[in-house]
């Protein structure tokens, strides 16, 4: 029969190894930093709490325009993970050798988000674009993948009315994107506030976003665009370089089935 002491002892040890291996644990979660387009916000926030649930690694992020978030990664910003609202930018930071290869991972498309009582539809909303009376919004192109989807709807209705490219890019207002862009209240949408504001009557966004937009403020109306200016969004997906194995499950998470219904519940088109 042992002595009391080797049980005291042997109790001892256990405790201590038990210890141990729960700080071990500790130290090796890892927080993952995710750089991230400001749309996916809402579907990557509750994504994240989904992941973290799953084990002790943390995501730590930081949204907004994927233009602006690419240049940071280029100069340098510690990011693990790049998740962008299209897919030319995670693919300049791949030619750059910053990360690994882009996947695409989830689809989105512009709509027309459009104040109150501005009688419009999808037949009339080209129509209504180049009204001069018409307030247009986008966001900044180049910073911001919104702004250039935008224009590619304006080459678009170019082929319907000569014309109406130079007519739609010189009086389109590039409200949101860029770095001096006016910040909207907390808890509102940027695309929904400036509708409020009546800084834009008719405002191309993605048609997410417009969702978003339509549950702060029940009586803007969306308008999808016809199949002629119809322009679609695929969003791109990369491990930066150097980032920890951790970094790729988290993109691996996002590319479950899992992730892509956390996506699909956002108004996103599966990526798969």
């Amino acid at each position: 029969m042992p002595a009391v002491g080797a049980i005291h002892m042997k109790s001892a040890i256990g405790f201590i190894i038990l210890l141990t291996l729960n700080m071990m644990t500790r130290s090796q979660a890892e927080t993952i930093r995710l750089y991230a387009a400001g749309s996916l916000k809402a579907a990557l926030t509750e994504m994240a709490q989904a992941y973290e649930k799953t084990g002790t690694n943390k995501v730590e992020p930081k949204y907004g325009p994927s233009g602006l978030l690419k240049n940071e990664i280029l100069g340098g910003a510690k990011a693990d993970v790049f998740a962008s609202a299209n897919m030319e930018h995670p693919e300049t930071l791949y030619a750059q050798h910053k990360g690994g290869s882009v996947v695409r991972f989830a689809r989105n498309k512009l709509c027309a988000l459009v104040r109150p009582g501005l009688k419009v539809d999808t037949t009339t909303l080209l129509e209504r674009m180049v009204d001069p009376n018409v307030k247009l919004g986008t966001s900044s192109p180049k910073a911001d993948p919104s702004g250039d989807y935008a224009y590619e709807v304006f080459a678009k209705a170019e082929k319907i009315n000569p014309g109406a490219r130079t007519v739609l890019e010189n009086k389109a207002l590039q409200l949101t994107g860029s770095t001096t862009s006016a910040t909207p209240p907390a808890g509102r949408t940027v695309y929904g506030w400036h509708v409020a504001e009546g800084r834009a009557d008719i405002f191309l966004t993605y048609c997410t976003n417009a969702m978003a937009a339509k549950k702060e403020n029940p009586e803007q109306q969306i308008v999808a665009l016809p199949d002629s200016l119809a322009v679609g969004a695929d969003y791109g997906l990369m491990v930066i370089a150097g980032s920890s194995s951790a970094a790729q499950q988290f993109a691996d998470f996002i590319m479950s089935s899992a992730g892509q219904e956390i996506l699909v519940g956002h108004g996103f088109t599966s990526g798969k």
